[in-house]
């Protein structure tokens, strides 16, 4: 299915037009088509710098555009990431609920401390561990 096409008008200095024209002849192209080319390619090229997308980032996590204007720049996997990262940014962290009430300071410290003790053999440690069978 073809795009919906736009009609487009702009005032571009005239050496740059003659050039264009020039091109647009060698390569047996029309002017439009050659503008087109330039323009995707120009976009294509954009896309992957990393100012660019800082600044499209930026400008989507500040809510100045919209998630279909990120999709229609940086395509919707690209899209998708931002808009998960920034649900993720914007949503508080739960809340740890106890399931009981913690233990008074006197039944959490209650009792004889360990003493750790590095000499001493963990359970199942033997002596046979560098030997080979």
């Amino acid at each position: 299915m073809a795009e919906e096409k736009t009609r487009v008008d702009f005032n571009a200095p005239a050496s740059l037009v003659e050039r264009a024209d020039t091109v647009a002849e060698l390569l047996d192209i029309s002017r439009t088509r050659l503008l087109i080319d330039a323009l995707q390619d120009e976009l294509d090229d954009l896309v992957t710098e990393d100012g660019f997308r800082t600044r499209l980032r930026d400008a989507y996590y500040d809510e100045r555009i919209d998630f279909q204007t990120v999709q229609s720049v940086l395509g919707q996997e690209e899209a998708m990431r931002m808009q998960l990262l920034r649900a993720s940014i914007d949503r508080d962290p739960p809340e740890p609920q106890l399931k009981a009430d913690l233990p008074t300071d006197d039944e959490f410290y209650d009792g004889d401390v360990p003493v750790w003790q590095g000499d001493s053999e963990m359970p199942g440690d033997t002596d046979d561990a560098e030997s080979t069978t």
